[in-house]
């Protein structure tokens, strides 16, 4: 019995009062440009411990906070090979090791692709689409449990589910996957869109796992289609582990406690603004659930780099969206997206800039002439193209052309382009999961659904699809963002109706899918529409018409928004008809003879490539 009791005596000189409940990053690789890693260790009193690492790597600094639960390690990882590393925390007698992975990168990983002008999103509420598991609808370590019923509960979409149809999407034309975030949340409720993550290195177990999100990207892959992660870099949810033990005071952003954000982003380069309203809209919090992330403290900053980048790898992602973009404190994320892009030189961002005017939204594009004049560069590839989606919103239930309105408002939102440093690589849309549904403004208007089509297909930039109006889903914004955000018609065993499947549609949704993958199938290999350059005529009658060019292709789009038959005197056009003689309609494969005037139908648009 003293043996055994000297045996304990012992053994507890080598285990700590500070045991390590997490470690973020969790593991990295070799070869990285970010090779100088701060770990993040977290455990009662760890910082308590002298920490040392086997040799091979070498220990840079060692960061304390006012929280004795953190501790920061950075070590230096340059030139240093893949393998297994043992961290000592030692504290008087006793000691504890923790092991640490390097690992080796996939070939080629720093150059991968990423989205362009080429690509058509597909972008899905993940609960919304399809129930691919219904043995994770619900969790033990989650508060909200599945409820179908309840339109602003939890519905049980997900990976799973997601891969499951990812030929369906693909027969659609579209070429890259983005679902709202898929991190946990871990809210009482209204936790199904996400954006209130509670952990930002683990999928959401009713989503499923973090393998099945690798194994998503993998699909993908094999389908020629990318993956694009939906990145909260603003805010968390109240629920993060880290917020009911937050490692500084300033990790987030006090006033002391809560201040409602103004969402006055204008503030951000606004001259004449107070310095009381520029703090307000970008350290105020979106939402009283979303503690505000304030990156302007190094700590912060590197945890978020660090943690994009990591998913890049481990997931072999391809592309980011950036949630409420211009409410971060705006230094801080233009050196969170410089970070991403120098590791990954051809990785596209595209930020969530949702304001009403040209200029305001070029300030935060990569290279901007605007942002210049007081020295500040985003470092963001593209931004949403707002401006033309609030054109798009009203547009087609204004027959009757005036100075200001009708096709004049779509024509004079590309007059602005000279505003931006890439409007190639803008995302154009119609409507997206915050927004009204087109299918509901236009009341599932056919042909109004057709023209807008025609010209997010058709114009510069990347076009992105909402789920569902390719079978004329709608939804009322009016009636909360839940109705915006429907179940997708057939994801779940049971449903009376599958729109996943040709078979399964009604007659009105095959309509419109039929049209939308018809069109955007055509887009994916269309160098002129991914890059061509464009010219294109005031609207006369409410009839839009511009070109699309390069050297080897010329195409032709009308869009006739006025409910009448149109015909077109084509000698008005002759700059960019020159010498063709006829041009084949894109999707009645009917051919129209240039040499004559056009007619057009009413509510109509066409698309001619020119002979």
């Amino acid at each position: 019995m003293k043996k055994y009791i000297l045996a304990l005596l012992i053994l507890s000189n080598f285990v700590s009062n500070a045991q390590i409940d997490r470690i973020e990053p969790p593991f990295w690789w070799s070869d990285m440009n970010l090779s100088e890693v701060q770990i993040m260790f977290y455990g009662k009193n760890i910082a308590q411990n002298e920490v040392a690492v086997s040799s091979g790597l070498v220990i840079k600094t060692i960061q304390k906070t006012e929280n004795p639960n953190y501790l920061f390690v950075t070590v230096d990882t340059k030139n240093v090979a893949a393998q297994d590393f043992v961290f000592t925390f030692k504290n008087g007698k006793k000691s504890f090791t923790q092991n640490y992975a390097l690992k080796a990168r996939r070939e080629n990983s720093k150059f991968r692709k990423s989205y362009d002008s080429s690509d058509v999103i597909y972008l899905i509420m993940p609960d919304r689409f399809a129930n691919g598991n219904p043995d994770n609808d619900s969790s033990k370590s989650t508060s909200e449990k599945s409820n179908r019923t309840n339109p602003g509960g939890r519905h049980g979409g997900d990976i799973e589910g997601i891969i499951n149809n990812l030929d369906y999407i693909k027969e659609l034309g579209a070429t890259a996957l983005w679902p709202t975030p898929l991190c946990e949340d871990n809210d009482e409720g209204y936790s199904y869109h996400g954006y209130g993550q509670s952990d930002v290195y683990k999928m959401d177990p009713r989503y499923g796992t973090n393998e099945d999100y690798v194994r998503l990207s993998a699909e993908l892959h094999k389908r020629g289609m990318k993956n694009i992660m939906d990145y909260v870099t603003n805010h968390w949810g109240w629920k993060h582990w880290m917020y009911n033990d937050l490692p500084t005071y300033n990790w987030i952003h006090q006033f002391p406690g809560y201040s409602q954000s103004n969402y006055r982003m204008t503030t951000q380069f606004d001259k004449n603004a107070s310095k009381i309203d520029t703090k307000n809209c970008m350290d105020g919090w979106f939402v009283p659930s979303m503690p505000d992330l304030n990156q302007s403290n190094p700590l912060v900053l590197n945890y978020l780099t660090q943690n994009a980048i990591w998913w890049i790898e481990y997931a072999d992602l391809d592309g980011f969206r950036v949630d409420t973009y211009s409410y971060n404190d705006k230094e801080g994320i233009s050196k969170w997206t410089k970070a991403i892009t120098d590791e990954y030189p051809h990785f596209n961002i595209v930020g969530e800039v949702w304001m009403h005017n040209q200029a305001q939204m070029s300030y935060w594009q990569k290279d901007s002439k605007i942002g210049a004049i007081e020295s500040f560069n985003s470092n963001l590839p593209s931004v949403m193209d707002f401006t033309l989606h609030d054109a798009i919103g009203n547009v087609f239930n204004q027959d009757n052309a005036s100075w200001d309105r009708g096709m004049i408002q779509v024509y004079d939102n590309f007059t602005n382009d000279f505003l931006y440093p890439n409007p190639d690589n803008l995302l154009v849309f119609v409507e997206n999961h915050d927004t009204g549904r087109f299918n509901e403004i236009y009341k599932n208007d056919f042909k109004k659904y057709q023209m807008a089509m025609t010209l997010i297909a058709t114009i510069r930039g990347i076009p992105q699809l909402y789920y569902g109006s390719e079978i004329g889903m709608n939804g009322d914004k009016g009636k909360g963002d839940a109705d915006i955000r429907r179940d997708f018609p057939g994801g779940w065993k049971g449903d009376s109706n599958n729109a996943f499947t040709k078979q399964g549609r009604t007659a009105e949704q095959q309509k419109f899918f039929d049209f939308s993958s018809k069109l955007f199938t055509w887009r994916k290999s269309k160098d002129v529409i991914h890059s061509g350059k464009t010219t294109h005529y005031i609207p006369e009658n409410n009839v839009y018409v511009y070109f699309r060019y390069n050297e080897k292709e010329t195409v032709m789009v009308v869009i006739n928004n006025n409910s009448e038959k149109q015909i077109l005197k084509t000698n008005r056009f002759k700059e960019n008809i020159q010498n063709f003689k006829s041009g084949k309609e894109v999707l009645s494969g009917k051919i129209v003879d240039l040499n004559t005037d056009i007619e057009i139908e009413g509510k109509s648009a066409l698309i001619l490539e020119l002979k």
